[in-house]
């Protein structure tokens, strides 16, 4: 075991968030890349029947958010997961791989992110002012964009929650327009209602699979609210103002995805949304209303992949940054720069590992991947739920009826596992993600032998 070091007391976080800046920021976190870059790629899995995953796709989530509003109310402080499986297992390699997972599922929604901005809204704003003819590279482009993201992360960036509520009202008005658009096209006449209720599974799959297999996909554009339990020590009474926040900033966010889906159906078959990719809602747009000026739209789907990419990659570098000094992987990933004070050894790790990413995969295999190892993190803590229920605490919190986590337990294993109809490549890229941070644990157990840690420090 690591010897204890002395260090200076640190001051406690300020307790700045209330009711409603945290309802922005469950709001902001969930809304972003995955609506906007992967309304398409859902499309293709299960038809004109969109909506039908991203509600089954809040579900669960909705199941699991009550496990995390138990926890956090049992345990308001940051670290999450990584937390709620230390107290409830006691396993050091279990946190290490739960933390890890959330670490890696950060950088494969920020290369999604990049993706993302480089295929479609960045080269659709170039269209607009300057030629169809002039292309750029995806992948050049969403490498440029990692290394950008690095630098800034390098410089420092510390966002305040109320300028969150700014980046959500942006990101939020484009899905507005989106929504303003099938509103106007419903009463115009316009749209085929029919594909509202089509489900289109591919050759040899059942209706039931080409379901599953769009809500693990859709999965990815629910995720973010578990982000939020990590600002518990900078809230206000969070056991109070936690289940409210969360519960409601998720129902707005699927409202709005839903209605969006909807919208997308009535507008265009499947399989031209399919074939769109990443640049489904830039078509809505162009079909449902063909005199708005396309840029703007494009203008706010970058502002929302920029926002996402960042706060992923901020929260990946910084737990690289927080198992290292908590000596679980090699210390020299907890090199700050002397006078950035930021942590740029895991930064450019981080970095490295999204650069590869965005040069050899598919955005929705990102997306997929992404939604992945959430679902085995989602489907630990709601095991952890349970076993937590045993320690009690000494003030009242919210308790999730039994029912919840256990439903939760098996959706979202259901989810993760190849009955869903999960592609195999989902799999092989979190084994690559997971397999380097044994690698990592391996070198440090070598070097230093058993050690424990805190979870609790992570996300500090």
């Amino acid at each position: 075991m690591a010897e204890a070091t002395s260090a200076p007391a640190q001051p406690e976080l300020n307790r700045a968030i209330g009711p409603k800046l945290l309802l922005f920021f469950v709001i902001g976190d969930i809304l972003g890349t995955g609506i906007y870059a992967l309304t398409g790629n859902v499309a293709g899995k299960i038809g004109g029947a969109l909506w039908l995953p991203f509600l089954i796709a809040f579900v669960v989530a909705f199941l699991t958010a009550f496990s995390y509003l138990e926890l956090v109310g049992k345990y308001p402080r940051a670290a999450g997961a990584a937390l709620y499986t230390n107290r409830a297992f006691k396993i050091q390699f279990l946190t290490f791989m739960v933390a890890f997972a959330v670490m890696s599922s950060g950088i494969t929604s920020a290369s999604s992110a990049a993706l993302a901005f480089g295929r479609t809204y960045l080269q659709s704003v170039i269209n607009e002012f300057f030629s169809d003819t002039f292309t750029v590279s995806a992948t050049l482009v969403a490498i440029l964009f990692i290394l950008g993201l690095a630098v800034i992360n390098f410089r420092g960036v510390s966002e305040s929650v109320k300028a969150n509520v700014v980046l959500t009202c942006i990101e939020l008005s484009g899905l507005v327009i989106i929504i303003g658009i099938g509103i106007y096209a419903i009463a115009a006449g316009d749209g085929d209602a029919s594909r509202l209720t089509q489900v289109d599974p591919a050759p040899g799959q059942s209706a039931l699979v080409a379901i599953t297999s769009a809500t693990a996909l859709a999965f990815f554009a629910m995720v973010g609210f578990e982000d939020s339990v990590n600002m518990a020590e900078e809230c206000r009474d969070p056991v109070r103002i936690f289940p409210r926040a969360m519960l409601w900033g998720m129902v707005v966010a699927a409202v709005i995805y839903v209605l969006v889906a909807i919208t997308s159906s009535l507008l265009i078959p499947a399989d031209e949304l399919a074939k769109s990719g990443s640049s489904a809602l830039l078509r809505v747009v162009q079909v449902g209303a063909p005199g708005f000026p396309l840029w703007v739209f494009s203008l706010i789907g970058l502002f929302a992949v920029i926002n996402s990419a960042l706060i992923n990659m901020l929260m990946a570098s910084r737990l690289i940054y927080g198992m290292s000094r908590e000596r679980i992987i090699p210390k020299v990933f907890g090199t700050v720069h002397p006078f950035r004070r930021t942590p740029w050894i895991s930064i450019i790790f981080t970095s490295g590992v999204a650069i590869i990413l965005v040069s050899t995969t598919d955005i929705a295999k990102l997306g997929g991947t992404t939604a992945l190892l959430l679902l085995v993190v989602f489907t630990i803590v709601n095991i952890a739920v349970l076993v937590l229920r045993k320690e009690k605490v000494g003030h009242k919190h919210f308790r999730a009826p039994t029912w919840v986590p256990v439903l939760g337990v098996i959706t979202c294993a259901y989810l993760a596992s190849p009955l869903s109809g999960r592609p195999g490549d989902d799999y092989l890229i979190a084994l690559y993600l997971l397999a380097a941070g044994l690698v990592l644990w391996v070198i440090n157990r070598l070097v230093h032998g058993k050690v424990e840690f805190d979870a609790e420090k992570l996300s500090k």
